[in-house]
């Protein structure tokens, strides 16, 4: 609904009184924009890059772009100073759990922006014997900058798209605000191959039904 500058002047009316139910929405909204516009305004990125795209975010980095118009000049080494994962390049089976086990660090809240086609779907390399196809298998994406590399300006696009979404989110429903304690993603185990610890019991069947399959095969013959 859009209000006129007569609407606002009948909110300081003394004769006509505000609903309750009202006025605890208005301070809601008050402290929902004050808070997201400094969370939005003080975003910290974890300082760690794959491949090719961290080289775009070194440049993006730099003076010429200067990011700390948005506030994102401070790029940490360690995840418990960081809200801000930019998986940058290519992720390999290698690389994801430790990748895996510094978003566990981060403390909430926390948002992943995966650079490049590598990080969003595996690029070039998808379906390759040693690459995931996108780190969103494994922890949450909340912004994706597509390009093989981003240009600078493309990841500076990411960066006002995580601000919007930090600036239409509220207090009263992020999960990290709500009873309990969250959950720690559990790090993919790497052997033969990356099993991911949340697809156990499906991993099992299936390989109870190629093992029974088999039997019959070999039974029949």
């Amino acid at each position: 609904m859009t209000m006129t500058p007569d609407d606002y002047s009948d909110l300081n009316n003394p004769d006509i009184p505000i609903p309750d139910e009202l006025k605890s929405n208005i301070a809601i909204t008050t402290l929902d924009r004050i808070y997201n516009w400094s969370r939005a305004r003080s975003v910290w990125p974890l300082l760690f890059g794959l491949a090719c795209c961290a080289i775009e975010m070194i440049a993006t980095a730099a003076s010429r772009y200067d990011p700390a118009r948005f506030g994102m000049e401070v790029m940490r080494p360690s995840p418990r100073q960081c809200d801000l994962m930019i998986v940058s390049g290519t992720v390999t089976k290698k690389m994801v759990p430790q990748i895996v086990r510094l978003y566990n660090q981060m403390a909430e809240p926390r948002y992943v922006l995966a650079m490049g086609a590598c990080a969003s779907g595996g690029g070039p390399f998808k379906e390759g014997y040693n690459v995931v196809d996108g780190i969103d298998k494994f922890i949450p994406v909340d912004v994706y900058v597509p390009g093989c590399p981003p240009t600078p300006q493309a990841l500076l696009h990411g960066f006002i798209t995580l601000h919007k979404k930090i600036e239409g989110q509220s207090i009263m429903s992020v999960p990290w605000y709500k009873k309990g304690q969250s959950e720690a993603i559990p790090v993919p185990v790497l052997g033969p191959d990356l099993i991911d610890p949340r697809q156990g019991e499906l991993i099992q069947a299936a390989s109870e039904g190629e093992y029974s399959a088999q039997f019959e095969t070999d039974e029949n013959a």
